[in-house]
């Protein structure tokens, strides 16, 4: 299963940025194909935090126009958000002794700690911190691989 990060969400909903249209693409093909995908639930507050911040973006996206958006991905019929179990804090423990991240990279533990205990096995962001998590396959989609 394939979980997206909230850029990847980010940079699909905001038509300005570079990586709209190949975002798009993305997360379109994943929304309406037949193989299961997920989204964390961290990841959709991050990605509704983001989109409407007046300190980002000169024209914030209104937050109707947020949450219809989000309605939207999660009626696809194969999303799965992912929430914490049972097992989340040995996980979660697990990914924050392997990584010895801390602070505010916490946050990006939790996501990968929730990708593990779904079974992601592979987690689309932009985000290089990911690399840290070496039990998590980080593959960044906008980034076409040579022929």
């Amino acid at each position: 299963m394939i979980a997206v990060d909230s850029n990847i969400l980010v940079y699909a909903q905001r038509m300005e940025m570079p990586e709209y249209a190949e975002a798009d693409r993305c997360l379109t093909e994943l929304a309406e194909g037949l193989a299961p995908w997920g989204i964390p639930w961290p990841c959709v507050h991050e990605f509704i935090g983001v989109i409407t911040n007046r300190r980002i973006w000169p024209q914030p996206t209104p937050l109707s126009d947020a949450l219809r958006q989000m309605d939207y991905l999660l009626q696809s019929p194969n999303v799965v958000l992912l929430t914490e179990g049972p097992n989340h804090w040995k996980i979660l423990q697990e990914v924050l002794t392997d990584s010895r991240v801390t602070g505010p990279r916490v946050h990006d533990a939790r996501i990968a700690a929730l990708c593990l205990q779904h079974g992601v096995t592979t987690l689309w962001s932009a985000d290089r911190d990911f690399s840290r998590f070496g039990r998590l396959k980080v593959v960044n989609p906008l980034v076409r691989k040579a022929r």
